[in-house]
């Protein structure tokens, strides 16, 4: 990668459309350089899009994202990894908690579709 990507490279690299890149800009997850109407981004925003994404792919808002950042910004790495591990600690309870509610539902149409399929089979 070279030192800065320009904002089209920035959509391809992370599969993103324009639209979802401004919209980072426009809440202040990520703050590119300008230049006139160009933006350029650095080794920087494209450490913060990958941990977007990543906490995006999790099931966290962008708002706990931002939140998560500015943390960095603010008081460093150990706190941030401090809040990670708690929120990592509360979205692994609410994944596993969906994951039952979805085998569950995968269960319940299958029992479902069996016994509507049985008197057809015959």
């Amino acid at each position: 990668m070279s030192e800065l990507m320009s904002f089209k490279e920035m959509c391809e690299r992370f599969d993103v459309t324009p639209r979802t890149l401004r919209y980072y800009e426009y809440i202040e997850l990520l703050s590119p350089q300008k230049e006139g109407r160009s933006r350029y981004y650095g080794p920087r925003e494209v450490a913060r899009m990958t941990l977007i994404l990543r906490g995006r792919r999790f099931g966290f808002s962008l708002e706990e994202v931002r939140q998560w950042l500015m943390i960095y910004d603010q008081q460093g790495t150990d706190e941030q990894n401090r809040v990670w591990i708690e929120m990592a600690d509360r979205q692994l309870d609410v994944l596993a908690q969906q994951k039952q509610e979805l085998e569950s539902a995968i269960d319940d149409l299958r029992q479902l579709r069996d016994q509507v399929a049985r008197p057809l089979d015959s």
